[in-house]
């Protein structure tokens, strides 16, 4: 089984992009984030076209996130993380597919730092951690997957020294995404490349994709009922070369049957 996440950066701008990279790889479950539309605005006939079931939730211009299953509906389970009933954003979507939990999540940013947006951030992935925990005690096969806008280590960024002071990188945040690793989860890309610069985003900026300028952002954590049958993690790298593409690339990870 193949799963996938993409940040599209906008997805009806870039529909031609996702559809092509859907027919090329071929994934059975993919995970978007960064939809930039608001929910009926979602290219659904077009996804549906491309052999694809769909759950989402979108948000106009900004945020967004949706789960898609080849030759299937997603069963929803969830629209929004727990503890936030105040916290409008589209930031997290969950659905079962094939007998696994799937958490789709948008992370926020969190810049600039210092600031409320990094103080929302912080409590963002407070919840999540919360929740993991939670998802953990299931003892089923679950995954929380997607941009969580944080480098983990300084193996995940091109030039650390650069980004001490950047909320995707402060060490409240990396503390904060460690704390929910080591609840139990397996970071899937870090354990299959221990030792290796494994990018999974290059800024429009500076020639950053042709430089290798990257960050590595997009994660799938994965429960030990999970992790137990992981083979394969890899980063799609040639489509963030496309013409008009998302600044992420698509990621993925194979599970034995």
């Amino acid at each position: 089984m193949k799963i996938a996440t993409y940040n599209v950066n906008g997805v009806n701008g870039r529909l031609a992009n996702l559809i092509h990279w859907l027919d090329e790889a071929s994934p059975d479950i993919v995970c978007l984030q960064e939809l930039k539309a608001p929910q009926n605005k979602f290219p659904i006939k077009a996804i549906e076209a491309a052999g694809y079931g769909a759950v989402w939730l979108g948000q106009k211009s900004w945020n967004g996130v949706a789960i898609l299953a080849k030759g299937q509906q997603p069963h929803l389970t969830r629209r929004t993380l727990p503890g936030g009933s105040k916290d409008d954003q589209s930031r997290y979507i969950e659905a079962i597919v094939d007998g696994m939990l799937i958490g789709c999540l948008y992370a926020p940013n969190g810049n600039p730092y210092p600031g409320p947006r990094f103080n929302y951030k912080l409590r963002w992935l407070k919840r999540l951690r919360a929740y993991a925990e939670e998802l953990l005690e299931l003892n089923v096969s679950s995954i929380l997957v997607g941009d969580y806008n944080v480098m983990p280590t300084e193996l995940d960024v091109y030039k650390p020294e650069r980004w001490k002071n950047d909320a995707l990188f402060r060490i409240e945040v990396r503390n904060a995404f460690k704390a929910i690793v080591d609840q139990g989860w397996t970071d899937a890309l870090r354990s299959l490349h221990p030792d290796e610069r494994v990018f999974t985003f290059w800024d429009y900026f500076r020639n950053a994709y042709s430089r290798d300028a990257g960050l590595r952002i997009d994660h799938f954590l994965l429960s030990p009922e999970a992790a137990c049958r992981l083979v394969a993690a890899e980063v799609d790298k040639h489509v963030r070369g496309w013409d008009r593409s998302s600044d992420h690339a698509p990621v993925w990870i194979e599970l034995e049957d």
